[in-house]
Order: C-alpha cells, then structure tokens, then sequence
C-alpha cells in the first residue's frame, strides 16, 4: 500500500494579496528548497460535463506537505491557472504543495459554478490528503483493459514488475463519494519485491498489510462520516501507526467478505 504526499490543506489563497501599513521586519523563512516540475491533474468526477484541471507544483524530497489551493484573479470570467505559476513555485520551494486549479468561467458558466469548482477542488484534496491508498489511475486509451491499467499503475507508483502478477480476477466497481468509479483488480505477487520503488512525486512510503489480518472482517472498525447532514458509513483498520480508511479499507472489506463467503 502507498501513503500519499500530501498533509493537510492550510489555507486558500486568491490572486491578489495587499499588506497595509509598514513592514518592519520581513518573517524568517525556510531555506529554499527543490521544486519540482509542475504536474496536471484531473480533480473532477470522471463523469464532470466539463474535466477540469490543476497544476501541481510539490518540493523535492518525502512528503506528506501542507497544500495551498490556489485560485488566479479574473473575477470569474478571465485568468487562468498559468497566471498563479511563479507564487505556486515559490510556495513549492518553501516546503508547500501548491494546487493550482482551474474553473469554468462567465459567462459559459453562471455563477455559482466558479464555487462549485472551488468546493469541487477541496472535496478531492480533503479525499486524498496523506491516505493510504492501493496503486491506481485513470485508464489510459493504449491501456486496452482495466487490468492492463492496474499493471501500468503499480509499476509506475511502487515499481511492481507486470510480469510477476498474476491476474486472478477483479471485485465489483466502487464507486466513490467524489464521483469516481474504481474497478478492483485482484492479483497474486507470488515472489515480491525485496524493495520497493514508490515514485518520489506521488508516494511517500510502501508499506505490506498482513494478508491474514486483511482477509479477517472482524478486524474493520464501522464508522461514520458526517457530510452535508447525512452520516455516511465507512470501514476503518488500523496497521502499524496506518489509518486505513475509505475506499482503501472498503475494498478489502469488500475482498475479505468474498473470500469469507466462499469459506476460504
């Protein structure tokens, strides 16, 4: 399992700032660090009548980091994420993930639909910041099939070689509270990795959950969640320090229940 980049979301930053009265003293700073080069993301729900975007721009190094969402000025109806791309790299370099987002604008899109977006991009950083997650990402068109993603993806994030997976069958589709839909892929590493490779841009650390205590229903935790009014159930399990939760944790609920279905 792979352990996001990305703490806790601080605070959210429009494109204009203005200081009044004298500055004594400027605040110490870090010491600047590496930024990395900036990367694209898709922060809407696969099935979004518009795919929107943000820029990410992270430091160099493991994280997790605070993230700042960035929103350019135009009033709604001008601008674009590109305008907010030197403070989004200085952030990056004093220790920041800067979230750099776009949104539809006026007139195309009548307000509140900028707010919406804005509330879109904070919903999918308070889903992803610093979780445990299973490799995983949007099928690409070369893909060919979703477990031909789920290879791609593992290599890509951990460095698990294709050709030690054997694909043993998929789980049902999940579909998740930001509006994404996830089809688990089901496979047997027979000889893994005596090291992992986590990608340094997505991954701060690989860790292995005991298959026996995965398999176990009796070891998740029901909880709920409370969202707009509504308490939304959820299954937690605790590993070493490791908050599991989420989709994470219902998909090997949802794995445990099908193995314990079938007496295995």
């Amino acid at each position: 399992m792979k352990v996001g980049l990305l703490g806790c979301i601080i605070v959210l930053l429009s494109a204009c700032v203005s200081v009044s009265g004298p500055v004594d003293k400027v605040p110490d700073l870090p010491a600047p660090q590496k930024a990395l080069a900036p990367q694209r993301l898709t922060y809407t729900a696969d099935d979004a009548p518009t795919p929107l975007q943000a820029i990410v721009t992270r430091p160099a190094g493991a994280g997790p980091f605070p993230a700042v969402v960035l929103i350019h000025g135009g009033g709604w109806t001008g601008g674009a994420p590109d305008d907010m791309a030197p403070l989004a790299e200085r952030l990056a370099q004093q220790g920041f993930v800067a979230f750099n987002m776009a949104y539809r604008l006026a007139p195309g899109a009548r307000h509140p639909a900028q707010i919406n977006d804005v509330a879109t991009a904070l919903d999918y950083l308070r889903a992803h910041a610093a979780q445990v997650s299973f490799p995983g990402g949007r099928c690409d068109a070369d893909d060919g099939s979703c477990a031909a993603t789920a290879l791609r993806e593992a290599h890509e994030e951990v460095g698990l070689d294709p050709q030690q997976v054997n694909v043993i069958g998929f789980l049902d589709d999940f579909p998740t509270l930001s509006g994404f839909r996830i089809t688990p892929v089901v496979g047997h590493v027979a000889n893994p990795p005596t090291q992992w490779r986590p990608a340094p841009d997505e991954v701060a650390e690989v860790f292995e959950l005991p298959l026996a205590m995965a398999l176990d229903p009796d070891n998740y935790t029901r909880k709920t969640l409370s969202r707009d009014g509504i308490e939304l159930p959820f299954h937690e399990l605790a590993y070493q320090g490791h908050r599991i939760w989420g989709a994470t944790a219902a998909l090997l609920h949802m794995l445990a229940m099908e193995v314990h279905a079938h007496g295995r």
